[in-house]
Parts: structure tokens; C-alpha cells; sequence
């Protein structure tokens, strides 16, 4: 009952979120502080060092690299019998770290929503749009609209499952933090050279958080089937 509950609230939350970034003005005023309207230039030069590296290129590898360690731990405990306690945690972070790329990458190429860099206002081609409103036919040609929800952002916050592979309050929250650390700075990061507007890293943070509760709910239930054989 406690998941279903938090899948519900969860969703309602991406909701209202997505309608309410859709109808104000709030990530246009945080992207201006970011845009030099003078020089047509935004806060990060893209590939700029080192920051390309610790937030785009770097940060994937290192990601790839902790999500095969992972595979390996499970399969490890359900081979070999042991680390049982974390067997269940570590399928929920397994199935989160292929899901949520995946979904949000999948919703990328289908929302038909621009990146910053690509909208009027800062030197692109497409006007400012919702994620449920359609282009006209004048811009129906142009490309760069595969931009919502924030993918880069979200191979870090499929690491909110960690939540659910620990035990402890201390060590949970350890991982949410470090979680939400990692997917805001990857986020923040396209921010700042005109990738993303914030809107799309939190709805991203959200999605990915409904993704990995609806995956516990599952696995619980599975978990649940096998005790009653």
C-alpha cells in the first residue's frame, strides 16, 4: 500500500510539474541568467575542458563502469548464494540503471521540444512551444527537437535506486544524496551551455524516481509470488 501511495503522489507530482513549467515563465528567467544576449554566448563554451570531461564524457564512462560493477555484484549473489540481503536491491538498481535512460530517451525523440540553443530567443530557429502543443507547418521542417526530458541527467538519477539497496537510514540517504548530486550536476551542466532548461532536469528527476518505484512495486510483488510457493 506504501508504494502504490508514493507511485500516485509521484505521478501527480510529474504532472502538475509539467503543466506548470509549460504554462510560466520560469525557465526562460533562469536560462537568461544563463545566455549573454551581447555576445550570443552561453554561461559554458561546450567543449570546454575540463568541464566536458567531469560532466558529460567523464561522468558517462564512470556511470557505465559503477552499472557494470553492479551486474556483476548481482550476479554474482545469485550465483554464487551470497550477498543474498542485497540480491533484491541490486536487481531493482540493475533494471532502474537500463530503464530510465531508456524511457527518457525514448520520450526525447517523441515530445518534439526544443533545446534552448535551438529556440528564437537564443539564436535558433524554433519558437518557444509546451510539450503538449503542436508547431505549425512554417517549422514543421526544422530538426533540434529531441530535447525533453533531460537524457544526459538521467543515467544519474536511475542511481536513486541505490535507495533501495541499502538497509540503514544513514546509507540511504547516502545514496540519495550522492544520486541527486550526481544527476543535478550532469543536468546543471547542460544548463549551462544552452543543452536544457531546469525544468527538464527536474521532470527528468521526477520520471526517473515514478520509473524506479513502479520497478520496486513489481519486484516486490514477484518477490512475494516465490514466498507463497
Amino acid at each position: 500500500m506504501q508504494i502504490n501511495k508514493s507511485i500516485i503522489i509521484t505521478f501527480i507530482t510529474l504532472v502538475v510539474t509539467i503543466i506548470f513549467f509549460g504554462l510560466s515563465d520560469i525557465d526562460i528567467y533562469i536560462q537568461d541568467k544563463l545566455y549573454n544576449f551581447q555576445t550570443h554566448k552561453w554561461f559554458l563554451d561546450e567543449s570546454l575542458q575540463p568541464y566536458k570531461f567531469l560532466f558529460y564524457d567523464g561522468i558517462k564512462r564512470a556511470l557505465i563502469i559503477i552499472g557494470a560493477i553492479i551486474i556483476v555484484a548481482y550476479l554474482y549473489a545469485s550465483l554464487k548464494g551470497k550477498l543474498k540481503k542485497y540480491q533484491k536491491g541490486l536487481l531493482i538498481v540493475v533494471l532502474s540503471s537500463i530503464l530510465v535512460p531508456s524511457i527518457v530517451g525514448s520520450l526525447k525523440k517523441t515530445t518534439n521540444m526544443p533545446c534552448p540553443h535551438a529556440e528564437i530567443r537564443y539564436g535558433g530557429e524554433l519558437p518557444r512551444t509546451a510539450v503538449w502543443e503542436c508547431y505549425t507547418s512554417e517549422y514543421a521542417y526544422k530538426k533540434d527537437r529531441a530535447c525533453w526530458p533531460a537524457g544526459h541527467a538521467s543515467a544519474g538519477f536511475a542511481l536513486l535506486s541505490l535507495y533501495f539497496l541499502f538497509h540503514s537510514k544513514r546509507n540511504k540517504i547516502f545514496a540519495l544524496t550522492g544520486a541527486m548530486a550526481t544527476g543535478w550536476s550532469m543536468g546543471m551542466y547542460k544548463m549551462l551551455v544552452g543543452d536544457h532548461f531546469f525544468s527538464h532536469t527536474l521532470i527528468t528527476m521526477i520520471l526517473a524516481w515514478l520509473i524506479i518505484l513502479i520497478i520496486v512495486k513489481y519486484i516486490d510483488k514477484i518477490s512475494h509470488y516465490k514466498k507463497m510457493e
